[in-house]
């Protein structure tokens, strides 16, 4: 299968001529909007059609929105016969106009993107009313203010978006591909085809890498819509340029800020705008800037905040799920406002974060104290001990062109699913043999994207059925087979699959001792409940759980080329227990490898909805040779009460930090604060009036 994408940022589809490419040597079918039983889709709204043109039922269903847009599909004999008649497909485009920034498209008289969704543009919504900022600005002594630019970034995750679709033994269409949530891909999946569920069977390998950009669809439906119609085996393989201009982005977010404190070093006052630019459709814009809500008072107590944050559709690649899940975002506005503070006041910058750190007990932005314990004094502690925060840097001699300076930050991330979802987990323990136990399996539908989630589920279910972890097997990631795991994110899976095999090895281990063989048990954990936001004030308890990371960055910055280059990382991650400490290292030293290009390297580019940087010629991932020098992990355990044997979220967490502690670290060396990332060679000379 080969897919035609729109290629136009925003156009109305006239009509799609196929007659050429279904006569084309080696062709089997074409199929358009027409096919698609209910042509709509998405994680968290249905807003996107399938395939975008002319003959489905649905209203709309016929404009394209961004360029990575679907319009039709060839199956053919071979990959090449496909791709040649792809060629063949006439499509007659009205182009509308393009709304490239989300400022202007929340203007009163931009064209709308969804009429029937969204009013202004605007998809997602939310404010934090906590006590009174008015009087809290006019009790401080020391007010900064800033305006900073996050960019979007690309996934880049090693295996692009591939599938392979047939009919199984039981007469289902089974879609093997790589995802992070089996059942919601299934749902998805079924719901456009007018499937039941029990018609759709989704079966997930492990692969390499998803950092959230698979929780979205890609080519799962039209995949599963050919094999059904043609009861034959289909598969497909996006090229790198399909790929990056085919799915989703981090979010690009506009950050203004207004934070005020009193001379002994106290915050007292802060006044945040975010504006996300959403792209084309919802994905999962709603969570992500709800996240940057939570996070955009950074991990810190303060008694008056006022925060709007507004989601706006644009022409652009769509916004989605990306490692961090919109704190990255949140926490760079953050820690520099307090970088910015604590050099106003003339304090210590972790000395300045020590006296703000959230506490047990103390309440959020939204109002409510976060689940305990808190524990981000001990990651600040624990970092600055490491890294030897205090004493005097004995950095080389080196040539005057060349400066080297250190930065701090923190930052906190939510464990599982927020805002009123009730977070539940399946997993199923067979335990066999006679006098003794020979074997067991486990059963778990949660995703392995690389992070070892497998390695890890092993381990818990033979730390409680008491036999060593060569003796467990694991069956995972079949949707016909095995009840909801939830998905692969919100650096949930050791949380919540580890709550998941631990109750039901223990309910097997139960029946083993009543002498019950095989034992047999399935168990769902439940997670403690959390809150929607209130709509007017943000008032809640959206989160069960939440894990925080600190981060000391020494950089070494040429002011002749304006190249920045980080020598040390020290990353300190309180994990609540390593369940694997190995495995745990690899999150850390991944997460901070990943942000390392998000903050220097990867500078994606668009203009007028078309992105330039479609290739990894163009969009530079760091390589060997260009990530940190070093990085020390730095293991900080304070236990979860909720989380299995203490065990929180590490995935996410290190990702967090790392922009914001550069950005001081370049400003300790240089002198100049750049608000706005990558640090490219090009900003940083511009930032230090080179250029």
């Amino acid at each position: 299968m080969k897919i035609l994408f729109a290629e136009h940022p925003h156009a109305r589809v006239k009509s799609v001529d196929t007659s050429k490419a279904e006569s084309a040597p080696g062709v089997v079918a074409v199929y358009t909007a027409k096919d698609i039983p209910v042509n709509e889709y998405g994680l968290q709204l249905p807003d996107q059609p399938v395939l975008c043109g002319p003959g489905a039922k649905k209203p709309g269903t016929d404009i394209v929105r961004f360029i990575g847009d679907q319009i039709a599909v060839v199956v053919a004999e071979s990959e090449s016969k496909a791709a040649a008649a792809l060629k063949l497909i006439d499509v007659d485009y009205e182009d509308l106009p393009i709304l490239s920034d989300p400022i202007t498209a929340m203007q009163p008289d931009a064209p709308i993107l969804h009429p029937d969704r969204y009013p202004n543009n605007i998809c997602v919504r939310y404010r934090i009313r906590k006590g009174n900022v008015e009087d809290g600005f006019a009790k401080a002594d020391v007010i900064v203010t800033g305006e900073y630019h996050t960019p979007m970034q690309e996934h880049a995750y090693l295996q692009p978006e591939a599938g392979l679709a047939y009919i199984d033994e039981e007469g289902r269409v089974a879609v093997v591909c790589a995802g992070q949530w089996t059942n919601a891909d299934r749902d998805s999946i079924a719901h456009a085809l007018g499937l039941p569920e029990g018609k759709v069977r989704v079966v997930y390998p492990a692969i390499g890498g998803a950092f959230g950009g698979r929780e979205d669809l890609s080519v799962q439906i039209v995949l599963a819509l050919a094999a059904w119609k043609l009861h034959r085996p289909i598969k497909i393989i996006w090229s790198r340029r399909e790929s990056i201009i085919g799915h989703a982005k981090r979010h690009a977010v506009i950050l203004k800020a207004k934070w005020g404190a009193t001379k002994d070093g106290k915050l007292i006052a802060i006044e945040n705008e975010i504006i996300g630019d959403a792209g084309a459709y919802m994905y999962t814009t709603n969570k992500v800037l709800g996240n940057s809500t939570i996070t955009s008072t950074g991990t810190y107590f303060v008694p008056n905040v006022k925060t709007d944050v507004y989601g706006v559709c644009t022409n652009n690649v769509p916004g989605a799920a990306f490692r961090g899940f919109g704190a990255p975002q949140a926490i760079y506005m953050a820690e520099l406002q307090m970088d910015k503070l604590a050099e106003k006041l003339g304090m210590d910058p972790v000395e300045f974060r020590l006296k703000n750190a959230l506490r047990d007990g103390d309440a959020l932005g939204v109002g409510t104290p976060a689940p305990g314990p808190v524990s981000v004094v001990q990651v600040i502690e624990a970092a600055a001990a490491k890294s030897e925060w205090n004493k005097v840097k004995a950095y080389p001699q080196l040539p005057s062109h060349l400066k080297r300076g250190h930065g701090f930050a923190t930052g906190f991330k939510n464990v599982g699913f927020s805002f009123g979802y009730q977070e539940n987990c399946w997993a199923k323990v067979e335990i066999y043999g006679d006098g003794q136990i020979e074997h067991a399996i486990v059963h778990h539908a949660g995703a392995e994207v690389g992070q070892g989630t497998h390695t890890v589920m092993i381990q818990m279910a033979a730390e409680v059925i008491g036999v060593p972890a060569s003796k467990i097997e694991i069956v995972t990631s079949d949707s016909a087979t095995q009840g909801n795991p939830g998905s692969s994110s919100a650096s949930r899976m050791t949380f919540m699959a580890g709550n998941a095999i631990k109750g039901a090895a223990e309910a097997a281990m139960a029946k083993w001792h009543a002498e019950e063989r095989p034992a047999i048990a399935e168990f769902t954990y439940l997670a403690p409940t959390t809150e929607h936001m209130d709509e007017k004030t943000g008032h809640s308890k959206p989160n069960f759980a939440y894990a925080y990371s600190a981060q000391a960055v020494d950089v070494e910055v040429d002011t002749e080329t304006g190249h920045v280059r980080v020598l040390r990382v020290v990353a300190a991650d309180d994990v609540g227990k390593a369940i694997n400490p190995d495995l745990v290292v690899g999150q850390i030293e991944g997460a901070v490898v990943q942000a390392h290009g998000y903050a220097v390297t990867e500078d994606f580019k668009t203009k007028d909805g078309k992105v330039l940087t479609d290739q990894f010629s163009t969009y530079l991932l760091p390589t060997i040779l260009d990530i940190p020098e070093k990085v020390d992990s730095v293991l900080v355990e304070v236990p979860d009460p909720n989380g299995p044997w203490g065990a929180r979220g590490v995935g996410e967490l290190p990702f967090i930090p790392l922009a914001a502690a550069i950005a001081a670290a370049i400003h300790d060396a240089t002198g100049v604060w750049i608000n706005e990332f990558p640090f490219t060679p090009e900003r940083v000379l511009r930032a230090l009036g080179k250029i």
